[in-house]
């Protein structure tokens, strides 16, 4: 993210700054009129596509002495348009975080623009990290995924999702189609934007992969783990800003890093590798939404396997750039620590009457003249 200078100069309207500087009221307005929408009977079934949950499914249960419903929800092409108005919602929130919160530190701390725009980095995602973390969390203990690992296979395809869970999808896939207009908007450097792009794509892609083909629940735990370590990761970050001295953090999320990716590969391969190739139900049925082939086992542990590799290779870059920027700031110490006691002894030397060379210094020969 870039650096926004705040002027007094008023930019022409709908020019390029204009549009940076109040992109939050702009899409405040437009999210607005969807709001307003639902007020009017004209409007109101086009205003619920975007901001209502949609492909509601009613089950009756006989549990307890009377009949209950529950409500469980599956995906369609109506959720594009619920996703695009979760997505305003979410450059809303990214603009207030940004203002009320992070400008207000980066004001107090004085940051270096290279400092500035991490520490933005990191702000927001650790903001969000930390509420899709305990989100997701809550949407696991309520449906036992977590005391019973067989059901993220068994009974598939799952097409048929709670509320909280199809939910979750929508704001997820909202939240990271938002980072894209967010590059335009933060003034994002040339040089930063294919690793943005980068980590966005791959995002969508898993996310998105997991909510159409019915892995809903092997992605939310996925999804979860993932964002754990990636939330230990930007709050070292930040505690690093803070305090190059504090550098703890890094080495307890460098573990956790190692791990997490173990435990992804091995619950992609006990799913849809033994799980899913073991299922009763086989072959490809779209209207059913079962993807239970060959053919598409195999791509998705290729995906979810190159995806690790990728992550690991970048760790390891990145734990090597550490390592020599560490291994070079302590050549330099020992450098400059020879360096400044020679100087030292060398000034003591010459307070003594005596100089460098073991010749008398200008001092001691005015005295024994004298």
């Amino acid at each position: 993210m870039g650096i926004r200078k705040k002027t007094t100069k008023t930019p022409p309207v709908l020019s390029h700054e204009f549009v940076i500087q109040n992109h939050a009221d702009i899409v405040s307005c437009v999210a607005m009129v969807f709001l307003l929408g639902l007020m009017f009977e004209v409007t109101s079934k086009v205003a619920v596509l975007f901001i209502t949950v949609q492909y509601n499914v009613t089950i009756s249960t006989n549990e307890g002495p009377e009949e209950t419903a529950i409500n469980h929800f599956h995906h369609g092409i109506k959720d594009l348009a619920t996703v695009f108005f979760y997505m305003l919602v979410a450059i809303i929130m990214h603009a207030i975080i940004q203002e009320y919160v992070l400008d207000k530190i980066n004001r107090k701390m004085h940051f270096s623009k290279t400092k500035h725009s991490k520490f933005n980095e990191s702000g927001q995602l650790s903001a969000f990290y930390l509420f899709s973390f305990g989100w997701g969390t809550s949407i696991l203990m309520s449906e036992n995924f977590l005391s019973n690992p067989v059901s993220l296979w068994e009974g598939y395809p799952h097409t048929l999702m709670p509320f909280q869970m199809k939910f979750y999808y929508i704001c997820q896939m909202g939240y990271w189609l938002h980072a894209l207009p967010e590059l335009y908007f933060q003034k994002t450097k040339r040089e930063d934007i294919p690793r943005q792009l980068v980590y966005i794509f791959l995002y969508l892609l898993h996310i998105a992969g997991a909510y159409i083909l019915n892995l809903n629940r092997l992605g939310l735990v996925l999804l979860v783990l993932h964002y754990f370590v990636e939330l230990l990761f930007h709050i070292s970050r930040l505690v690093y800003f803070s305090n190059e001295n504090r550098q703890t953090g890094f080495t307890i999320w460098a573990i956790l890093f190692v791990l997490g990716r173990l435990l992804t590969l091995s619950l992609s391969v006990l799913t849809v590798g033994f799980g899913l190739a073991t299922a009763d139900q086989q072959g490809l049925d779209l209207a059913a939404g079962n993807f239970n082939v060959l053919f598409v086992r195999i791509t998705l542990l290729a995906a979810i396997c190159i995806t690790q590799a990728f992550m690991m290779w970048k760790f390891i870059n990145f734990q090597l750039r550490r390592w020599r920027e560490h291994a070079q700031a302590q050549t330099l110490k020992k450098k400059q620590a020879p360096a400044k006691s020679k100087s030292k002894k060398d000034k003591a030397n010459g307070v003594n009457g005596v100089s460098a060379n073991g010749a008398d210094s200008p001092r001691a020969r005015k005295e024994k003249s004298s």
